[in-house]
């Protein structure tokens, strides 16, 4: 992107905010969904798959497996470019220049001469970046420590690395906002949405930021309403959030690998055959997994899967680990009561109002709680 790419400022987090709250920016704004966290209406979806282990106690944000599509974004896009350039484009130009005396099958094999190697050359050319790109992401995700959110604590905590000492703040303090910018590029005009996590160290006073990109605003709101959820009780599983379409079954493994691109294959069958679905559909899935070498994405990922587990992620820290384990029930930490009648009061309103933004129903609730107290 250019110069005149959306710049997205990151939220003071000295400046009390609060849900509903939304600050403009010249490419756009900043829509806070916390403190506290008050429920979306969304549903719970990890698009990304930002989120990694889930179990009773804990979510760890950031530090997830590698996926499928990585290895297809990393395949597919060289592969699909050497495609087009050896095979369709000598079929257009051969097509466009084809005469009576210069026939179709000379013309195309003149312009398949050129573009052979032009199609090799560069294809090997942005692979080669492809996987240079995947392999710093791969180690980068071996020495990440991911946050940490401790539902039976209410507790999050965040390792700074460096030697530094855990970071842990209440659950019901730490902001999350919706970024949504807006720039000018060399491609035209083009809209840029970010989740973002923020707290600030009770000991130093520092502030601490955490934002992923998402492909959409609905999106970055499912990533944040399934960290909300989890924390609430109201889902459980890393598959509630990461496998809607019920691509795992009893016995697999929990991560993406071969055995969900076969669930998947049955799953499309099954719909055609009840008429869910129809042959344009099924075709149009074959075409997209052919064209992104079919099972070759899946072995891979499985294989870094493996090689990540066998050499071991960076070691978290001993203090983290202790503060990670279960706690007996009767020592679980209970929501605060202003959260607990905000939340009620804003599931009545969505309810009562489902089209209505949720922003403006956070806004709408505070505003009476200001009233009410005063």
């Amino acid at each position: 992107m250019s110069n005149k790419e959306a710049q997205t400022p990151r939220p003071d987090m000295a400046q009390p905010h609060r849900a509903g709250d939304i600050e403009p920016f010249p490419s756009g704004q900043v829509s806070y969904l916390s403190p506290a966290p008050l429920p979306t209406g969304a549903a719970p979806l990890d698009f990304n798959q930002a989120i990694g282990e889930v179990n009773d106690a804990y979510l760890d944000f950031g530090g997830s497996l590698p996926t499928p599509f990585t290895w297809q974004f990393t395949l597919g896009i060289p592969f699909i470019g050497s495609l087009w350039i050896v095979v369709l484009t000598p079929l257009v130009l051969g097509w466009m220049t084809s005469s009576e005396e210069l026939p179709f099958a000379s013309e195309f094999i003149a312009f398949f001469d050129i573009t052979l190697g032009i199609g090799l050359w560069g294809g090997g050319l942005i692979l080669a970046l492809a996987l240079f790109i995947k392999a710093q992401y791969h180690f980068k995700f071996r020495n990440d420590v991911p946050t940490r959110f401790h539902r039976q604590r209410r507790e999050v905590a965040f390792a700074p690395g460096g030697g530094k000492p855990l970071i842990i703040v209440p659950w019901e303090s730490v902001a999350a906002w919706i970024t949504e910018a807006q720039g000018a590029t060399q491609y035209g005009v083009q809209r840029q949405y970010g989740l973002g996590l923020g707290f600030i160290d009770p000991e130093t006073g520092q502030q601490h930021f955490i934002e992923l990109q998402q492909p959409g605003r609905p999106l970055a709101m499912g990533l944040w309403e399934s960290v909300r959820a989890y924390m609430e009780y109201e889902v459980h599983t890393r598959e509630e959030i990461q496998d809607p379409n019920g691509l795992h079954r009893p016995g697999d493994p929990p991560y993406e690998g071969v055995h969900t691109f076969h669930n998947a294959r049955r799953r499309l069958h099954r719909r055609y055959r009840d008429g869910e679905i129809g042959l344009f559909k099924v075709s149009m899935w074959y075409l997209w997994h052919i064209l992104d070498l079919w099972t070759i994405p899946f072995h891979l990922a499985e294989w870094e899967i493996r090689a990540i587990q066998k050499a071991g992620r960076k070691t978290l820290p001993e203090s983290l680990d202790e503060w990670s384990q279960p706690l007996p029930r009767e020592q679980w930490a209970q929501p605060s009561e202003e959260l607990k009648r905000l939340s009620a009061e804003v599931r009545k309103r969505q309810a009562q109002q489902p089209n209505r933004p949720i922003t403006a129903i956070f806004a709408e609730v505070y505003g009476e709680e200001t009233t009410l107290s005063a």
